[in-house]
C-alpha cells in the first residue's frame, strides 16, 4: 500500500490543456467599430454634399444669365414681329388699292413688237386698252386673244410693264404654200390656215389638192413633205400636188417631176433626191428611197 501511494505520489502531474478563446482587447474592438462608423458617415457626407467647385460654377452661370437678361434691351412694341407683320400686310393692301383705283400706275404707253405685215395701229385698235386705265385692271389674257384673232397673227402675248406700259408681242403667220381660188390666190401657213388673199411671195410653191385648207389630210401631208426638204431642194419646188396622203408629187421650177409617195421616210427621200437630180431625166421616183429610179 505504501508503495502504491508512493508511486502515485511520485508521478508528475500532467499539465491540463484548455481551449480558451481569447477575446479581443477592449481597445482594439472600439477602434474597429469607430473606423467602420467613420467610413459610413464619410460615404453619407460624400453622397449628400455638393462639390464646392461645381456649386460655384452653377452659381456663376446663373448669375451670367441674369446679367445678360438684364443687359439685353427690350424691343419696342412697334418692332415686335407680330406688329411688324400686321404693318406689312396693311402696307401691301394699301399699295394694291392705290394701284387698282388710282391713275398712279396707269397705262400711258403701248409697245408693239414682232409686227411687220400687220400695222401697229391695227394692233392697238384691236387691243382696246384705253390710256389712263390702271395696269392691274388690264385683262391681258383677253387682250391677247383679241390680237391673236387678227388673220395675219399666229399668236400674241400681252404683258404689263411697270410703271405705265403695255407690251404686245406678236408672231405673224408665214406663207408656205398658196392655192388658186376664183377670188384670188390664198396664202396658207405651216398649220394649213388660209389667212390672207394676196399675191404669193417669191419661193412659195402652189398647192394642188382636192379640198385645200386647214383640216384637210392631203394639205397637211403636202406641207409636211415641204417642211422635210432641205433649203437647197425646197427652193427648187414650184408646185406640189397631193392627190392623197400617199400620192404626192413635186414639180420643180425647171419642169422636172419628183414622185414622192407618202410622208414616211421623207428625210431619207430628200437626201436621195438631191444627188439623183444630177442625172439626166424628167421623172425621178423616190417613193422607195432605197430603190430610186430615173426616167
Amino acid at each position: 500500500m505504501t508503495r502504491e501511494r508512493r508511486g502515485r505520489s511520485e508521478r508528475p502531474d500532467r499539465p491540463v490543456r484548455r481551449d480558451v478563446q481569447r477575446s479581443p482587447r477592449p481597445g482594439r474592438e472600439a477602434g474597429a467599430r469607430a473606423t467602420a462608423s467613420d467610413r459610413t458617415s464619410s460615404r453619407r457626407r460624400t453622397s449628400t454634399v455638393t462639390d464646392p467647385g461645381t456649386r460655384r460654377t452653377r452659381e456663376s452661370a446663373s448669375a451670367a444669365r441674369k446679367s445678360a437678361a438684364a443687359e439685353t434691351p427690350q424691343r419696342p412694341w412697334y418692332r415686335r414681329p407680330a406688329v411688324m407683320g400686321v404693318v406689312g400686310v396693311v402696307v401691301v393692301v394699301a399699295l394694291g388699292l392705290v394701284a387698282w383705283f388710282t391713275p398712279l400706275l396707269s397705262v400711258r404707253e403701248t409697245d408693239v413688237a414682232g409686227a411687220t405685215s400687220v400695222s401697229e395701229e391695227q394692233i392697238r385698235q384691236v387691243l382696246a386698252v384705253p390710256q389712263g386705265q390702271p395696269l392691274l385692271r388690264v385683262d391681258t389674257e383677253g387682250a391677247a386673244q383679241r390680237v391673236a384673232a387678227i388673220p395675219k397673227v399666229a399668236s400674241a402675248r400681252v404683258q404689263r410693264v411697270y410703271p405705265s406700259t403695255i407690251r404686245v408681242t406678236v408672231t405673224e403667220r408665214v406663207p408656205v404654200v398658196f392655192i388658186d381660188n376664183p377670188g384670188g390666190t390664198h396664202l396658207l401657213d405651216v398649220e394649213a390656215v388660209d389667212y390672207e388673199i394676196a399675191p404669193p411671195p417669191p419661193g412659195v410653191p402652189r398647192l394642188v389638192t382636192e379640198t385645200p385648207g386647214w383640216g384637210d389630210p392631203s394639205t397637211e401631208a403636202a406641207i409636211d413633205v415641204l417642211e422635210s426638204m432641205p433649203p437647197q431642194l425646197r427652193g427648187q419646188v414650184g408646185q406640189i400636188v397631193a392627190k392623197s396622203i400617199s400620192d404626192i408629187a413635186v414639180t420643180l421650177l425647171d419642169g422636172r417631176t419628183v414622185v414622192w409617195g407618202g410622208t414616211e421616210k421623207s428625210e431619207r427621200k430628200a437626201a436621195v433626191t438631191l444627188p439623183l437630180l444630177t442625172q439626166p431625166g424628167q421623172t425621178y421616183d423616190v417613193s422607195s428611197p432605197d430603190l430610186p429610179t430615173v426616167r
